[in-house]
Formats: structure tokens, C-alpha cells, sequence
């Protein structure tokens, strides 16, 4: 694939702190960017990270006609980079993009593209403990038409941002029993932009009442626990671990894959079912639920200490250095730097 570079005049990588990054607002030198014309990809690029020029008129900046996913690299000890299960993203990707009639991305496209950006901007993956290259590749319908139906010209970028924990403490959330995230025959199970602009108001609510994220319940009877904002979610109840079976309304996550597959290998129990909200309030008041957590390329594993339902904040029990959520999330550490085997053939290496 023939890939025309352009790039930057002047690196911004001398002024950035990597001790201290803010999660998504420090972007690398360049982006990768191809166009989707005429039925066929073309116009493959690197050039400088920059605004875009849309117009007015734009088709996606009206009805929504966009798909992205979010995936993470990291240095590995002798310099390289590893980039974790981006074969998944891409095949997600394509799915999103097939629910909103957008065409699929090729494989050579996604790759290679992603190969010849990282190359170009090795040094703006840090090192740091704690600390990645989060990558986002997007796609969005690029017609300039005021009309109701699929655009016929696209564009797919790819741009990075170093960053480092999305979160930096257990979370305090709440159960959400009024808006809905998703509903059956929706969009849920997708990763499309339009989920998350609909769940800015029910979060912003919630922040003024003290917790940081959201538990989404099913659009029917708010009765099933489904994901919360930015996290699939799964519990420790009596030594399992128990997680909603992804399916419409439920976004399939990759490190909620990866994590599954580490505890089945370590022969813990795992349990993929509905799961209600009456189970877990019930749980963590007769001590059979231990622990809660999300999970995600963001919050990779990200603690629980608190779900607030009806009113009633439910206190869960301080997590300790070896629990299973722990060993598992320590192991994905080594796991991201190729610090142990890759069973499973996870990482893209750079």
C-alpha cells in the first residue's frame, strides 16, 4: 500500500510532560488518514495532526454517521512497541460500521496504516509505568447533503495520544433506573458515536449527585444490570466471576474478552448470564458479593467502592493486592509490555 508522508515541520515531543498527561488531551505529531470515493478506498496519508476542513453541510455533523474504537500500545522493555488485539478493534470496527450502512475497512488498510503511524511517531509512545499510546481510529460519512440516507464518500483516520490511567481511584457509581443507554434492535452492541452523546445528560446528573460513572440497566423494566459509561462490568459473588452476556444492548469489549479468557485459563470460575440489579444490592448485603469492577481499554480494570441505588449508597469491601481482579490486571501489565507469554497471539508487534 502505497502511503504518501508528510510530515511535521517542528515536533511538539519536547514540551510534553509524559509524567504527567492528562487522558485525551496531548495529541502525537501526525494521523493517518484515507478516503472512502467512488466505492473504493484511496488517498492513503500521514500528515501533520491538525483541524479538518468540513463543510456546513457535512452529512455526519447532522444524522451521526460515525463508528470509531480505542486501542492501546505500549513500549516494551528493549524499546519496541506492542500494540494489544488490534485485529479485534478492526473487526469490531467493521461491524459498527456495517450496523450504520458504512463500507468495512480492509485489513491491509487498518494495519498498515496503523503500522506506518506508529513508526513515524515511535517516540511519542511512553515509557513510563502506568502510561500508553492510546489509539483512535474513527470513520465518518463525508457527503455534503442534507438528507436522510447513507453517505457515499467516507473518511478513516487514525490519530494517538499518549496518556495514562483514565482513572486513579475505585469508583463511586449509581444504578440507573430513568434514562436508557440502549434498547433492543438499537444500536448498543455497536461502537457509534450517537450512544455516547445520549449518555452526557443521565452522567452529568450523576456527577452532581457524587459518583463517576453510571450502571446502565435494561430499557424495559430497569431490572438487569447491562454496562456502565465507559466499562463492561463484572462482579466477584461467591468466588465467580460474573459478568452480563454481551448480545444487543451490550458493547462486546475486548479486555473484557481478554480478562475472561485469562480466568477461564487460571481455572477460576466464570459466569456469563443476566445479571440483576437485585442480585448485586442483595450480594454486597450478605457478603457474597466481594468485589465490583469495570473493565475496558481505558480503565483496563478499574475498582468499585460504592453503588449507590434508590438513594442508598452500598459500600463494597476494600479489594486486596492479591485478588483475582488484581492478578488478572498485573498480568495484562506484563501481558502489554511482552513482559510473559502471549498465549494467544494478543499483541501487534512494532
Amino acid at each position: 500500500m502505497d502511503i504518501k508522508i508528510n510530515k511535521i515541520e517542528k515536533s511538539r515531543l519536547p514540551n510534553i510532560d509524559f509524567s504527567n498527561i492528562q487522558f485525551g488531551k496531548v495529541y502525537s505529531d501526525h494521523m493517518f488518514m484515507a478516503d472512502y470515493i467512488d466505492g473504493q478506498w484511496s488517498s492513503y496519508s500521514i500528515v501533520p495532526y491538525d483541524n479538518l476542513e468540513i463543510a456546513p453541510g457535512n452529512f455526519t455533523l447532522h444524522y451521526g454517521q460515525s463508528v470509531f474504537e480505542g486501542l492501546k500500545g505500549y513500549k516494551g522493555d528493549h524499546g519496541n512497541i506492542h500494540v494489544f488485539r488490534p485485529y479485534d478493534n478492526l473487526k469490531r470496527m467493521n461491524m459498527s460500521a456495517s450496523r450504520l450502512c458504512m463500507p468495512e475497512i480492509p485489513e491491509e488498510i487498518f494495519i498498515d496504516g496503523l503500522k506506518a503511524l506508529l513508526q513515524l511517531d515511535k517516540d511519542w509512545v511512553p515509557e513510563q509505568e502506568g502510561t500508553a499510546l492510546y489509539i483512535r481510529p474513527f470513520m465518518f460519512g463525508n457527503d455534503e447533503y442534507i438528507g436522510i440516507k447513507p453517505s457515499d464518500t467516507y473518511k478513516f483516520i487514525i490519530f494517538t495520544c499518549p496518556v495514562g490511567s483514565y482513572y486513579t481511584e475505585a469508583l463511586k457509581v449509581k444504578i440507573e433506573l430513568n434514562y436508557v443507554r440502549a434498547a433492543a434492535g438499537g444500536t448498543g452492541y455497536a461502537k457509534v458515536a450517537g450512544n455516547y452523546a445520549a449518555s452526557l445528560l443521565p452522567a452529568q446528573e450523576a456527577l452532581k449527585e457524587g459518583y463517576q460513572q453510571l450502571i446502565w440497566t435494561d430499557s424495559k423494566n430497569h431490572e438487569r444490570i447491562e454496562e456502565s459509561g465507559t466499562m463492561n462490568l463484572m462482579f466477584l459473588i461467591d468466588d465467580a466471576i460474573v459478568t452480563p452476556r454481551t448480545g444487543e444492548t451490550i458493547l462486546g469489549g475486548i479486555t473484557r474478552d481478554s480478562i475472561l479468557t485469562i480466568a477461564r485459563e487460571w481455572g477460576v470460575k466464570v459466569e456469563e448470564r443476566d445479571v440483576t440489579v437485585t442480585e448485586v444490592i442483595e450480594g454486597i448485603q450478605n457478603g457474597l458479593l466481594t468485589e465490583a469492577f469495570g473493565t475496558g481499554t481505558a480503565a483496563t480494570i478499574t475498582h468499585i467502592k460504592a453503588i449507590g441505588y434508590k438513594g442508598v449508597d452500598y459500600d463494597l469491601p476494600p479489594v486486596p493486592n492479591d485478588s483475582i481482579s488484581n492478578k488478572i490486571l498485573n498480568h495484562l501489565h506484563k501481558l502489554h509490555r511482552a513482559r510473559t507469554e502471549d498465549k494467544y497471539n494478543w499483541l501487534l508487534h512494532i
